[in-house]
């Protein structure tokens, strides 16, 4: 074999695995695009679901609590209104950095739709839930609204509510939003719990 037929194959050779790198890096991209909301780069609903659905059943194994919250930012669509739909795509995402760095590691935070948050707390009692949300709430007001929303700051209204016996991820997610529609109901930028109906216990007689 000649020496320029061996630099060419050597040559071929890092071109191939030049091309098998860019393939796995594109790959990665797609399956965080698959995961991931574009806008705000958190998790998108479906990831959050899966995140939902695992939780559900670690607590199962364990037995360990858990709560799920659901965010809805307040009057966002005024904002949209006042500001234009480039400011409100901002607030999205400045709400969203501002609570990946306030929650935890093992918390879990996505959007689930428009200005929907849904957020996963492991192992924690629906007390701790509610001080988590109020400082997240502390956390989303102390932003710098003055250069985003002149005049107006942002505020969230969440609906909480911790796993029961027999849940499923709708379930879950289902009194969440009962929880969150109270707590627009009662003047928003607030926090609702709402806890699964105790089963009914038999009645014995005397």
């Amino acid at each position: 074999m000649s020496e320029h037929h061996e630099v060419t194959m050597a040559e071929l050779r890092q071109q191939l695995l030049t091309k098998e790198n860019e393939l796995q890096q594109l790959r990665q991209q797609i399956a965080e695009l698959i995961r991931h909301d574009v806008l705000t780069g958190v998790m998108n609903r479906r990831t959050l679901i899966e995140m939902l659905n695992a939780e559900l059943q670690r607590s199962h194994r364990t037995g360990h609590p858990f709560c799920f919250a659901i965010i809805d930012l307040d009057e966002f669509h005024r904002i949209n209104e006042r500001f234009g739909r480039d400011v409100g795509d901002n607030v999205l995402r400045t709400v969203s950095e501002a609570s990946i760095k306030l929650l935890r590691v093992l918390d879990r935070f996505g959007r689930l739709g428009g200005e929907e948050f849904g957020i996963v707390l492991p192992a924690t009692w629906l007390d701790s839930g509610v001080i988590a949300m109020n400082r997240l709430r502390a956390a989303v007001s102390a932003c710098d609204w003055a250069d985003i929303t002149p005049g107006t700051t942002v505020t969230f209204s969440a609906g909480l509510t911790t796993n029961a016996t027999g849940d499923s991820a709708e379930k879950v997610i289902e009194r969440a939003e009962a929880a969150l529609l109270q707590a627009k109901q009662k003047g928003r930028n607030c926090t609702i719990t709402l806890e699964a109906d105790m089963p009914d216990m038999p009645m014995f007689d005397d």
